[in-house]
């Protein structure tokens, strides 16, 4: 399980930064509101299920597509999150992954899942969104790339270019 929660997040990572890429190119998706608060969305989710999987001894930090006042300061704000999540999931043993964890977000009825389940919602969640925004990209006149994981094992697993 471990090995393909790695993969999961090295495809994550690097269909992150291929999304930021093209978006970054093109004036009108990197201007666009909806684009500017659904790249929020995916990476603010992404930070809070590194804290729902954590320690949680500090809270969460929820952030709003406000906060960041440059298309740069977002995009750092996204690359942070994977500069951290890769040597924090390196870390994580068999016993962690099979741990139970409540998702304080789910109160009726309470949701509780396992460590290697709440990793592999994060990264479905980010492919969910990247799809949504490739499609907007598309409406925008722009030219979105395919980043699906399958795609990156083809091109050989290649590393993130932020």
């Amino acid at each position: 399980m471990k090995s393909i929660l790695r993969d999961l997040y090295r495809h994550q990572s690097w269909a992150d930064a291929e999304h930021w890429r093209l978006i970054a190119a093109y004036d009108r998706a990197r201007d666009d509101e909806t684009i500017r608060t659904r790249l929020h969305h995916i990476h603010v989710v992404q930070h809070a299920f590194r804290w729902i999987i954590g320690d949680r001894r500090s809270p969460p930090q929820f952030t709003k597509a406000e906060d960041f006042a440059t298309f740069d300061a977002l995009r750092e704000y996204a690359r942070s999150y994977h500069a951290d999540v890769e040597p924090w999931l390196s870390s994580l043993t068999d016993d962690r992954l099979s741990t139970s964890i409540d998702v304080p977000f789910f109160k009726d009825p309470p949701l509780t899942i396992t460590v290697a389940e709440a990793l592999t919602q994060c990264a479905m969640h980010s492919q969910h969104h990247r799809g949504q925004n490739a499609a907007r990209l598309r409406e925008l006149g722009g030219a979105p790339e395919n980043t699906d994981y399958i795609v990156w094992l083809w091109k050989g697993r290649p590393a993130p270019v932020w």
